[in-house]
């Protein structure tokens, strides 16, 4: 297995402790959309003062079906949906990926910074950080048949060479915010989809 290149390179100067958020963002969809609505709404009544630190996993992966959208352009799915949703003090970090997970909360705090609050639906996430002496908070999935990640980029695959854009839109607004539809349309970030060939049950 080829070593992953650590794109990109931790801050000189990580965050300040904060409420972090961690997901791969293989697009931004409704479920996410909940869990940061959720952690916004802890921290503005339990830490005010903090951060919500906003963390974009698998910054270095390759292309595929189960990561078919670099770093830069789920930061910008990102960034188009706080746009639209009013929470205020947020600070969105990439971190690379390295497949080694007893190590992965040390390494993630180079960018996401030290122990503030982990807000959480992944359960293996949640085992690491609270090993790791974070605060964790956990949120049951949100309608997770219909939210899980890979049935998201089936359905956007399945829509890739649909022309009528009012259609697409339609459908994947059901799973996907629409300001982050509006910029998958706008930016030609669907059609790679029907290129990439694989199948089956990919990771979240």
């Amino acid at each position: 297995m080829n070593e992953l290149p650590i794109t990109p390179l931790p801050p000189e100067e990580p965050p300040s402790p904060g409420v972090v958020v961690l997901g791969r963002f293989q697009p931004f969809h409704r479920g996410h959309e909940s869990l940061l609505i959720a952690a916004d709404e802890w921290r503005r009544v339990n830490a005010p003062n903090l951060t919500l630190i906003i963390a974009i996993g698998s910054s270095n992966k390759e292309e595929s079906l189960q990561n078919p959208w670099t770093a830069d352009e789920r930061y910008a799915m990102v960034e188009a949906w706080l746009s639209k949703s009013g929470i205020q003090d947020v600070q969105i970090v990439s971190i690379p990926d390295i497949e080694d997970p007893p190590n992965w909360v040390a390494h993630a705090e180079m960018y996401h910074g030290t122990a503030g609050a982990l807000f959480t639906s992944d359960a293996p996430s949640a085992e690491l950080y609270g090993a790791a002496g974070w605060k964790v908070l956990t949120m049951p999935l949100q309608n997770r048949e219909s939210f899980e990640g890979w049935r998201v980029r089936e359905t956007a695959r399945m829509l890739s060479t649909v022309g009528d854009e009012e259609a697409v839109s339609a459908v994947l607004s059901q799973t996907i915010p629409l300001v982050v539809v509006d910029y998958l349309i706008s930016n030609d970030a669907l059609r790679r989809l029907a290129f990439l060939g694989e199948g089956g049950e990919p990771v979240g």
